[in-house]
């Protein structure tokens, strides 16, 4: 059986960085693609293609990285455990789902309904035991091993900053116009609630740097992972990364272009730089004030 996760950890000295890749996941199973009304290459179009391999020398620079395994379309991991939609299942929902936030509403639940342009995924009305099966089997274990992996570097450096990896269609951004690019990254940190601000200004720095065009928080803010973790008092501070496809990919084909591997050292030298500038921030100081 497929594991729901892979995680890559530190090969040489630990940093308080771990990075996540939610989204990347390329397993389609069975299950789901009989049950679907669309191509595998239409489902794709859900998945963060390659976002695993653009940070993978994260584990180099001391950065634990955890990567979902199955696709977005399957069950979508920055998503509360029963964001549900009610009309995709044969049953009644549980008391305790989620069926009335803006994501559902979209298509966009756990159980995703539409694919990411927009179309209607399955032939018919799900089990329930299908949500629950997914939940159990592949989403919770994905989120035990990351709440471990922050719990532990928070234990070890007094503080821990995730970054949620993802990448977006271009098709999602305002288009070039003159005087104004395409935004090539968005930093997403809940307006400020999941991150300490310098932190986030950190790595701006480091992609505008590089030459990367950074937006903030627009138009994606952050989704449940940048919900869940991100709490700076407890030391705890979360960013969600978007990658602007074009950058890197044929967004047609879904296959990688020549540019992947220059963004891929672009976001090496980013992660080291990012490191190695966390330290004067001072983001040990209240809990070690707290301790003391």
């Amino acid at each position: 059986m497929q594991t729901a996760y892979r995680i890559e950890r530190p090969t040489g000295v630990s940093q308080p960085v771990v990075l996540a890749s939610p989204h990347s996941g390329d397993y389609y199973p069975d299950t789901l693609l009989r049950m679907s009304r669309l191509s595998l290459a239409l489902l794709r179009r859900s998945e963060d293609a390659y976002v695993h391999e653009l940070f993978r020398d994260g584990p180099v620079l001391g950065m634990p990285l955890i990567a979902a395994t199955h696709a977005r379309a399957y069950v979508d991991l920055n998503r509360a455990p029963y964001e549900l939609d009610p009309a995709m299942f044969a049953e009644p929902l549980p008391s305790f789902a989620q069926p009335d936030t803006d994501r559902v509403a979209a298509g966009l639940g756990v159980l995703p309904r539409v694919a990411g342009i927009g179309l209607d995924i399955y032939t018919a009305k799900l089990p329930l035991a299908e949500a629950q099966q997914r939940i159990e089997n592949i989403y919770r274990p994905y989120h035990n091993a990351l709440k471990s992996l922050v719990e532990e570097t928070r234990s070890e450096h007094g503080y821990a900053v995730l970054l949620d990896c993802h990448s977006m269609p271009s098709a999602a951004l305002p288009p070039d116009r003159p005087g104004h690019r395409q935004a090539d990254v968005v930093l997403g940190d809940r307006w400020g609630a999941a991150c300490n601000s310098g932190v986030r200004q950190l790595l701006r720095q480091g992609f505008e740097r590089a030459g990367y065009r950074v937006a903030l928080n627009e138009p994606y803010s952050g989704g449940h992972t940048t919900e869940i973790h991100g709490a700076p008092s407890r030391g705890l501070h979360v960013i969600q990364i978007e990658l602007n496809r074009r950058l890197y990919m044929d967004e047609t084909r879904l296959t990688r272009t020549s540019n992947l591997a220059a963004l891929r050292d672009d976001i090496c030298d980013i992660l080291s730089r990012f490191a190695a500038g966390l330290p004067a921030l001072g983001l040990d100081r209240p809990l070690r004030a707290a301790a003391e």
